[in-house]
């Protein structure tokens, strides 16, 4: 057995692809009236479009997302062409991002097109026929359509999850799809208000929704955040416990221990919780490392390295399948021969991974 502990060289993580925006939020801008209004027409102002859950990418990206050495990039609209268009489908949803300063000054916002409708065809009446078509038995009305740049978003773009962007994008366009992405969804599941069930409508850029019920004060929703933990366990021998998740259609994924925080609970205690709950270990001595969101729909991941104290692995059963303790020998050798797979790039039990391992997955 070492003398020495497992998490005496363990550093914070230095890169999670989730984390790494850098934009400024101008808190103090969200309750400007015609915030949209004045950002939209400044010249150096970008639109990105979110649809379900997606980010709208170039047409032809999307099929790169699976390939590992790529670049993807997000679409992005002159403000002056969103402007009129939210006057005009109030369904749309804009969210004020923020600024990156500079002398361009450039502000980013969001516009969420999930309950945009495309406009329907109509045909042309025969009031307003010609001659000929009036007589000409062999020819239909032609229908007529005049698609607005937001109706026609979902044609004219390919769109991907934050999964299979944010591994090939830079880090300033993963923490703006991060954030769009996260407030549309929240805002397509909260519609009414939690306390009176009125409807609620969009406030402060986006960032949080006001009950429009007057009864009940018109009061402010702010989106619920999902704390988790996740944990990398180690023995005294440095093995990294890595386990299978019965949700988990890949059944060659391994990962590391995770689950969200219980009421009352702190962080420490859901670390050593869940690893118990799991695969039956007790937890020692537990080491912070960093955290990202991961809107899925609104968690908030923490990760942990943590010392076991026991090394007999009794799975649950019933959410954690399997579970094995490895060498770093013998899990790249799994790896190689494809009887395991690391967690995607975009994850944060990756980079654990990659932290204990001492390089960079292949």
């Amino acid at each position: 057995m070492s003398v020495f502990s497992p998490l005496a060289l363990t550093q914070a993580l230095p890169f999670l692809p989730l984390a790494q925006g850098d934009i400024d939020y101008e808190v103090s801008r969200r309750d400007e009236p015609d915030l949209f209004d004045t950002v939209l027409l400044e010249p150096a102002t970008k639109v990105i479009l979110v649809k379900d859950g997606m980010v709208a990418v170039p047409r032809g990206q999307g099929a790169i997302a699976d390939y590992a050495n790529v670049h993807m990039r997000l679409t992005q609209l002159p403000g002056s062409y969103v402007a009129a268009e939210l006057h005009t489908h109030p369904t749309a949803l804009a969210i004020f991002l923020g600024s990156y300063g500079g002398k361009r000054d450039e502000h980013v916002v969001a516009v969420d097109v999930s309950r945009v409708k495309a406009a329907e065809p109509v045909a042309a009446s025969s009031e307003h026929m010609g001659a000929d078509d009036a007589f000409d038995e062999q020819r239909e009305p032609e229908a007529k359509t005049s698609k607005s740049l937001l109706e026609n978003a979902a044609e004219r773009f390919d769109w991907v999850d934050l999964r299979g962007f944010a591994p090939h994008a830079s880090a300033r366009e993963a923490g703006q799809a991060t954030t769009a992405i996260s407030l549309g969804v929240w805002h397509a599941r909260q519609r009414h208000c939690p306390t009176c069930g009125a409807p609620t409508e969009p406030a402060l850029g986006g960032w949080a929704q006001r009950c429009t019920s007057e009864a009940d004060g018109r009061r402010l929703l702010f989106p619920r955040v999902e704390p988790a933990v996740i944990t990398a366990i180690v023995d005294h021998e440095d093995r990294l416990l890595l386990q299978h998740n019965s949700a988990w259609r890949n059944t060659g994924l391994y990962s590391v221990s995770a689950g969200f925080v219980e009421a009352g609970e702190n962080l420490e205690h859901a670390c050593r919780r869940e690893a118990k709950e799991e695969v039956g270990i007790d937890l020692g001595e537990l080491k912070y490392l960093g955290s990202q969101p991961w809107p899925f729909p609104a968690s908030l991941m923490m990760a942990f390295k943590g010392v076991a104290n026991t090394t007999d692995v009794h799975v649950d059963g019933d959410e954690t399948l399997q579970a094995r303790w490895m060498t770093r020998d013998e899990y790249m050798n799994e790896l190689v021969t494809g009887r395991m797979e690391a967690p995607g790039k975009a994850t944060i039990a990756r980079y654990m991974i990659e932290e204990w391992l001492g390089h960079d997955l292949p």
